[in-house]
């Protein structure tokens, strides 16, 4: 075994032994864990009151809004902030918008209104959180460490994420859906608890950053990501990606309830297929890495991501659908884990935040108009168009990556 190799196998373990990365690894865990309670019930709420594939839409389109209007802006004020700080105030304002939201559902408001504010508010605070939380990860570790950090990372938080749908299943078989956002409060709320612990040594210094002025620093960010030429032909690729990804993930659902008739219960357990096949990805990611440059992986997952499509338009049945989910979850995860660790690992720290921001906001540039019309196709051509879509679009996304930049990168690391 190669020198390289060895180093490899031997951060796995030393990752571990981080007490920081550990208690950003528990916090991560009970966040997703709340998150995939979320994630579920909301639009299954949604569907409860409309039926309507075009509110469901929408309601998918809003949340990702704020990645796309204010993820530059939070990039560049995380980099002047104390990190723990600014990830504790993020997620107790996401609880006592859960909690509002619940007792509003408990008291007999239905306003659409009101739901769309709240998971504008939700996503806003829990981009805030995770760009806040990509920035301690990389203080914590080396950089030699940050791709069995991700991998780690998207592993326990897989792992626990499975239980989130099946939980939600079984919680939605309940008179009450709505008290799944309660469940997700309370699970925020240990979240807190366990980031609380989490010790650093980090010193924002926004007198520095005040000096330079908030737009000179937005224009650093920019320039660090222009000489990263390869994450910005990434970033390019990632619009498109998400844009397929945005379609399915809202079309699956109301395909789900719609066209295959899955009862919640049957629907949890279903979509826990996905985390099965996160899980897949996480374990796989590490070794792929040795042999494929991070290009490769990505132009290789966005042909696999599209073709498990295929499996969606041909779904008569619940354990056909659960394949689909499956391979879709371990697909896009190597593609993922992928991206996160070639941006932790090719940005400087005092830029971590501004880079993470811009990334982010050029990756979910089409997502709210893809989302949106996915449930106007859904509505009047039926959800298996939207798949048949996707593939088209995957297709098309991997012939640009085989022809960029990406497909001719050299180096395994990446």
């Amino acid at each position: 075994m190669s020198k390289h190799n060895v180093q490899m196998d031997t951060a796995v373990p030393r990752t571990w032994r981080s007490p920081a990365f550990m208690i950003l690894l528990g916090a991560g865990a009970v966040m997703a864990l709340g998150n995939k309670i979320y994630e579920l019930a909301l639009p299954l709420i949604l569907y409860d009151l409309t039926k309507s594939s075009v509110v469901m839409s929408t309601m998918r389109g809003i949340e990702f809004l704020p990645n796309l209007l204010l993820a530059v802006f939070i990039g560049v004020l995380v980099d002047r902030a104390h990190k723990k700080r600014w990830s504790l105030t993020a997620i107790l304002l996401q609880i006592v918008i859960l909690a509002g939201l619940y007792l509003a559902i408990e008291r007999g408001s239905h306003s659409l209104f009101m739901f769309y504010v709240a998971g504008f508010l939700l996503m806003t605070f829990g981009y805030a959180y995770s760009n806040a939380r990509v920035a301690m990860v990389k203080h914590s570790l080396p950089k030699s460490m940050l791709t069995s950090a991700n991998a780690s990372y998207n592993f326990v938080t897989t792992f626990v994420g499975i239980a989130g749908p099946v939980l939600t299943g079984l919680l939605l078989m309940l008179p009450k859906l709505h008290e799944a956002l309660l469940l997700t409060a309370v699970a925020f709320s240990l979240a807190f608890v366990t980031l609380s612990f989490v010790r650093t040594d980090e010193t924002p210094r926004i007198a520095a950053h005040s000096r330079e002025g908030f737009w000179k620093e937005l224009q650093a960010g920019w320039m660090e990501l222009r000489t990263n030429r390869l994450l910005l032909a990434m970033s390019i690729a990632v619009v498109f990606l998400n844009c397929s990804s945005g379609m399915v993930d809202t079309t699956i659902i109301f395909f789900a309830k719609d066209e295959l008739k899955l009862s919640n219960l049957e629907l949890g357990i279903v979509f826990s297929a996905a985390g099965v096949g996160g899980l897949a990805g996480s374990l796989l990611i590490g070794r792929l890495r040795r042999h494929f440059p991070v290009g490769r992986l990505m132009t290789l997952s966005s042909l696999l991501t599209g073709l498990t499509s295929i499996i969606f338009f041909i779904s008569h049945s619940a354990y056909l659908l659960a394949l689909g989910l499956f391979l879709y979850g371990c697909f896009e995860t190597v593609s993922t884990v992928s991206i996160w660790t070639f941006r932790q690992e090719t940005t400087p720290y005092p830029l971590i935040g501004r880079v993470s921001g811009i990334t982010g906001s050029i990756f979910k540039l089409g997502m709210p108009f893809a989302i949106m019309g996915s449930g106007w196709i859904s509505e009047e051509s039926g959800p298996r168009t939207v798949f048949l879509i996707t593939i088209a679009v995957n297709l098309l996304i991997f012939a640009g990556c085989w022809l960029s930049p990406l497909w001719r990168q050299r180096g395994a690391g990446g």
